[in-house]
């Protein structure tokens, strides 16, 4: 669609985005992103190609390549979208459940809040997140999503560990570097498929164990009176 600048008279192309086909492209998005997801945990990285994820999700080849460039980039998606429960580009500390852990009074409110959302994200991302970090091991693109998938989860153990901190002391000897690598070891997806398919343990059974991991691993036992002074790590 062309239009004319009065003041030039020169004319400029204006792209027309028909909402259908924003909502088609969304479609088809959504579609490779859940067949790469099955294949990816059947097949693992190196077995999955994006031409077997392109003839799963009913696309052409270069319709995958244009929307995510690289296998490593196609799964970061589905690791992504696996996270949130949906396609928004919302990002997690900035959503529904982050908004009421900050508002829950105690400490035990906030550790149940923050446990309720790790389990329910954990059930759609532990899988395809282990096949990336195994995956890194060989190839370097991968790699590279593989630390960004572990910095994001530093950044979220240290933000759980911020709204406990805020709610109560830490516990005596222990501050908070190593609160931060011990809620990011209780985080390993790994953790989470071990307990839940090697040990049989329901979603839910893991939730209310992380919440309560949380609370007495980090913060003082019932009566403890802590000064901030104490909870410091010793040097």
């Amino acid at each position: 669609m062309a239009t004319a600048d009065p003041a030039s008279g020169v004319k400029h192309t204006r792209r027309y985005r028909s909402p259908r086909r924003q909502q088609q492209a969304r479609a088809t998005r959504a579609r490779i992103i859940a067949a790469a997801a099955r294949r990816f945990l059947a097949s693992g990285y190196a077995g999955t190609t994006m031409r077997a994820v392109a003839a799963d999700a009913g696309v052409s080849l270069p319709t995958v390549e244009l929307a995510f460039s690289t296998k490593a980039r196609l799964l970061k998606a589905v690791i992504d979208v696996a996270i949130a429960g949906d396609h928004e580009p919302v990002p997690m500390l900035e959503r529904d459940w982050a908004a009421r852990a900050e508002s829950a009074a105690s400490a035990g409110e906030f550790a149940a809040v923050c446990a309720g959302q790790l389990a329910e994200s954990a059930q759609r991302a532990a899988g395809p997140t282990l096949v990336a970090l195994e995956a890194a091991r060989a190839d370097p693109e991968i790699a590279a999503v593989a630390a960004q998938l572990m910095a994001q989860r530093q950044v979220m153990a240290a933000w759980i560990v911020d709204g406990l901190a805020r709610r109560s002391a830490l516990r005596q000897g222990i501050g908070h570097p190593t609160s931060t690598d011990t809620v990011w070891a209780l985080m390993d997806p790994a953790l989470f498929c071990r307990l839940t398919g090697d040990r049989g343990w329901s979603p839910d059974r893991f939730r209310d164990w992380f919440a309560d991991a949380l609370l007495r691993l980090l913060l003082p036992a019932p009566g403890q009176q802590m000064t901030a002074s104490q909870s410091k790590e010793p040097s």
